[in-house]
């Protein structure tokens, strides 16, 4: 009762105050802080947690300016606080709030890169409302409405309720808390284990691991309907709960229940009306495996992971570990880290949402400045002004839902899903901005534009991950659907079957296959890639070399063709230039690099993709493209690819490369051709996880953008699109454009593996070698050095690198005589950056 009296005497003490900002702002921070029960801000040394944080802009002209935050704490949030006059509501005070969030953002990005970015902006109207947004990465991408668009905005009555005031006190307290990929990743993993035991279990009885795949699969879509009410409540469970020991039965149960979902109406398995789901996961009902006979032992599984809160799954890493759970080949993997969230996003903002994000403030502020027009006239003047204001929210509305996004090697579709939310993210701004504009929801649902899965293209080459992708795209999106409009607004058909996740090879395409002789007619055979047997002496597990796969000649083989879209983002397959023949067969590999004739073949396989999306940007038939590779891309082999698309080599082939399809009006390149691509961002070294296997990776981030020619100054730094350049003359030259260099600086393991790291930005032209200022990677050697040294010793794999520790094993200390052979040992990387500490066997 004392706590709901403070909050009542708050609200009443703050509502209509009508001072200035300079006079009210710090005191109502710290009776905030005082009925959130955290303590006031305070000056240290510091300066960690404190009113007026002094700051430095830097500018690009070298300059430098003073700035001050209203109030900062380090690693929660930066508060930027008014006391608008225009009430809420109004186009004066929306555009206000705009430039706030505008200002804090500023601030943010401002602060010493040692510091880092903190996780949390609050926009404060000093007695009215306070905003959130949020931006976990910590990459300094833009932030978003926290936790979603319809929700962020704070009004000073809504204090009264304990959990509004709960998600602030963790703002102040522990932000990270707030991190909503961290409470669904120990959901998703606990899911993910009780599937992966299931799938084990029913292969062991004798069931086709494929047929299980998609038994299980067809499984966990109707326990997230149940969880979402899109069926009855509960009632997958109780239908295994009802017939558990009857398994025969509860077979023929779940086959009438998921037949009579894929078109809808009674279902006699529920004895209720069900939904019209559609899609392909529901379809061919009389085929082998669709529904399968299990024991009591397997439904009690079954009903253990029905009882999950599917609500709470995190589809930006589910598709991953649910691909480990159904592949027996994987499934070791599956305790094994994953890739978070976090180093998702951090591509796909700046690949595929900042750009946009700058259309939208452009849109907005021009909606914003018609709509202060109309507020000075009335009647048919007012209207149509406000109608042009609703015109320029609805033009970038449509250019959000006619964006296309590829992930061409899109595994079980994290990229693709990440995209997705921030997509819809956006989208709920923009039409809130509608509705601010008196255009209703209800008449915006009726024109039957919005974000859908249809705008996300995916390409992989495994049918089981490429069906997952589907299943976790259609997850993701129906989480937020009924997220922010509730499971009633949700139409008939629940999916549709889109055809956007292709599966097929993304780099090579050709006719027809036929297997490959030797010159005495002996068929070619390989290693198949993923058998494994048990060493006998080290006890590790080394390839089965009895397991063989035919090698093959590919027909009429040519580059592969992608869909037109806006963006392209992935992550590639990790396959470097000398296990490529053991892989992927020497038959195709000898294939691929005859095609791709212009990517050396010293080049990594990732560096294929590289190669065909650069040209696509640089040749104007996509934006941007930002992919995942080995950390190596800034050595020599996997390099030179990427200067020759800094020199705007590969534009005049991107036709060749394109799938014609017609989203955008007039066909054709939809953006004006740059000749060459600049980095418009990048991370050079950073950790990351294999998808497959789990294994622990250093990887290289870059984004890649049209390049802005030298002359055109004016477009240096920003997102716009350049003017044509001649592919033929010296565009390295030219190009001027300015990009984010991120490098890590510290790194802190967490709770699940995922390693947490502090970033420093650095602006500037980013080179191949992805640095920025002396371009030290493209010098030229010096003729009167040459023939004067050697190389000397040189260890040519990794097969005698071993750690202390193996070291100690073989004897290391204990054995006399054996520091002879075995010693430390140091590369070039070791010796400029952190050296890894290994030895090696001489």
């Amino acid at each position: 009762m004392q706590q709901e009296d403070s909050v009542n005497t708050f609200i009443v003490r703050w509502s209509g105050v009508t001072a200035s900002e300079l006079s009210t702002a710090q005191s109502f921070v710290r009776e905030l802080c005082d009925l959130l029960q955290v303590e006031p801000p305070h000056p240290t040394p510091a300066q960690e947690y404190m009113f007026e944080r002094p700051i430095t802009f830097s500018h690009g002209d070298g300059s430098s300016s003073a700035g001050r935050i209203d109030c900062y704490r380090r690693g929660h949030f930066v508060l930027e606080a008014k006391k608008l006059k225009a009430g809420g509501h109004t186009k004066g005070f929306d555009d206000a709030l705009m430039r706030a969030r505008a200002q804090a953002e500023g601030y943010a990005r401002a602060l010493p890169a040692a510091e880092g970015r903190p996780p949390f902006l609050l926009v404060v109207d000093v007695g009215n409302v306070i905003e959130l947004y949020s931006e976990f990465s910590r990459s300094g991408a833009t932030y978003t409405p926290f936790p979603d668009p319809r929700s962020h905005r704070i009004k000073l009555a809504d204090l009264a309720q304990p959990k509004v005031r709960e998600t602030l006190r963790a703002i102040w307290t522990e932000p990270d808390s707030l991190d909503p990929a961290r409470a669904s990743a120990r959901v998703t993993r606990a899911v993910a284990t009780q599937l992966a035991e299931l799938a084990k279990s029913l292969e062991q009885t004798g069931h086709r691991a494929d047929h299980v795949a998609a038994f299980l699969t067809r499984c966990l879509f109707s326990m997230f309907a149940e969880d979402v009410e899109l069926l009855p409540s509960g009632s997958f469970q109780k239908l295994l709960q009802t017939w558990r020991e009857q398994p025969a039965t509860s077979q023929h149960m779940l086959r009438d229940l998921w037949t009579t979902m894929d078109h809808g109406g009674f279902s006699a398995a529920l004895a209720t009306q069900v939904l019209h789901f559609n899609g392909k996961l529901f379809k061919e009902p009389s085929s082998d495996g669709y529904s399968l006979l299990l024991n009591q032992e397997q439904i009690d599984l079954l009903i253990a992971a029905a009882q999950a809160n599917w609500r709470e799954v995190e589809p930006a890493i589910f598709g991953t570990l649910l691909e480990r759970a159904l592949d027996p080949t994987e499934r070791h993997a599956l305790g094994a880290h994953y890739t978070p969230r976090a180093y998702v996003e951090r591509l796909v903002l700046p690949t595929v949402v900042e750009p946009l994000r700058v259309d939208w403030a452009n849109a907005q502020a021009a909606s914003l400045v018609l709509a202060q027009e109309a507020s000075e006239l009335s009647g048919k003047a007012y209207e149509a002004k406000m109608g042009e204001a609703r015109a320029e929210v609805h033009k970038f509305h449509h250019q959000l839902c006619t964006t296309r996004v590829l992930d061409p090697a899109c595994g079980s579709g994290n990229f693709l899903y990440v995209t997705l939310e921030h997509l819809k993210r956006l989208e709920g701004e923009v039409l809130n901005q509608l509705e601010a504009f008196g255009q209703t929801q209800d008449s915006l649902a009726l024109e039957g534009e919005t974000v859908t899965l249809q705008q996300l293209r995916g390409i992989e080459i495994n049918d089981r991950a490429a069906a997952l992708a589907e299943l976790v795209l259609w997850i993701g999106f129906l989480q937020w659907h009924i997220r922010t409009r509730g499971n009633k607004a949700v139409a008939e058909p629940v999916v549709h079957n889109y055809g956007n996740i292709e599966c097929r090879d993304a780099v090579l395409a050709w006719d027809d296959l036929e297997p490959a002789y030797d010159a005495s007619g002996v068929l070619l055979t390989r290693w198949d890639g993923t058998s494994f047997k048990t060493h006998p002496v080290t006890g590790a597990q080394v390839p089965d070399e009895a397991a063989q796969v035919p090698q093959w000649k590919y027909l009429n083989a040519r580059k592969a063709q992608w869909p037109q879209v806006d963006f392209i983002v992935g992550n590639p397959p990790f396959i470097g230039a000398a296990p490529m023949r053991a892989a992927l067969g020497v038959g195709y590999v000898e294939t691929l690099r005859k095609v791709w004739a212009d990517v050396p073949e010293s080049a990594d396989f990732v560096m294929y993709w590289w190669a065909h999306a650069a040209a696509l940007v640089a040749g104007g038939f996509a934006r941007r493209f930002g992919f995942i590779t080995t950390n190596s891309l800034r050595q020599t082999f996997n390099r030179r690819v990427v200067q020759a698309a800094l020199d705007g080599s590969g534009a005049r082939t991107a036709a060749a490369l394109m799938v014609p399809n017609a989203h955008k009006s007039g066909g054709g390149n939809p953006y004006p051709a740059a000749g060459g691509v600049s980095l418009a961002f990048a991370i050079p070294d950073h950790p990351w996880v294999d998808s497959a296997n789990g294994a622990a990776v250093r990887i290289a981030m870059t984004v890649g953008a049209p390049a802005t020619p030298a002359k055109s100054a004016a477009n240096v730094g920003s997102d716009a699109s350049p003017q044509s350049a001649d592919s033929d003359s010296n565009f390295a030259d030219r190009s001027n454009t300015l990009g984010r260099l991120l490098t890590v600086t510290s790194e802190q393991t967490g709770e699940f593996g995922e390693v947490a790291v502090t970033l420093v930005e650095k602006t500037g032209l980013i080179h191949a070698d992805l640095s920025v200022g002396a371009n030290v990677a493209d010098v030229q050697t010096l003729q009167a050095n040459e023939n004067l040294s050697n190389r000397g010793v040189q260890l040519f794999g990794a097969g005698f690198i071993v750690t202390p520790e193996e070291a100690a094993s073989l004897g290391l200390g204990s054995v006399p005589g054996i520091q002879s052979v075995i010693r430390d040992y140091r590369n070039g990387r070791d010796l400029t950056e952190a050296s890894r500490g290994v030895m090696v066997l001489d």
